[in-house]
């Protein structure tokens, strides 16, 4: 059986896309590469690609408007963490997020994985996000 190698694309339901797209690019530095709207169904899609073509995230957009607020407690999605190269650049991302106005949690080591160190955040529908850099 051939081995997975890695993860193709991330898609997370949002409830505006025409919101999260501009707060994606702008906060996570993601680049548009194209949209889909399926007009049959009311499906909204927009992928993001991060630099170097590294992998991306799809938003999409369900015409179901009467879904509850995120909750990491419930079954599916609990969070999506991206990864940085040392702890300077979890540092760095902690600049980048108050120049944005994101609230956050400062970066402090991990519970899961020690000598990791993380910072927690959330996207405009409440998605938990995390920077994350493994121990040195």
């Amino acid at each position: 059986m051939p081995k997975l190698t890695s993860v193709h694309h991330l898609a997370l339901t949002v409830t505006d896309v025409d919101r999260s797209v501009p707060w994606y690019v702008r906060v996570l530095d993601l680049e548009e590469s194209h949209r889909r709207e399926d007009p049959e169904t009311g499906v909204r899609k927009v992928v993001l690609r991060s630099a170097g073509d590294g992998f991306s995230v799809v938003l999409v957009q369900h015409p179901d408007t009467g879904r509850p607020v995120f909750d990491e407690r419930r079954t599916g999605l609990d969070h999506v963490a991206f990864s940085v190269s040392s702890r300077a650049e979890v540092a760095e991302w902690e600049d980048r997020l108050r120049e944005y106005g994101v609230s956050y949690l400062p970066a402090t080591q991990s519970q899961t994985f020690e000598g990791s160190a993380v910072i927690v955040f959330r996207d405009p529908d409440g998605i938990q996000l995390e920077v994350w850099s493994d121990p040195a």
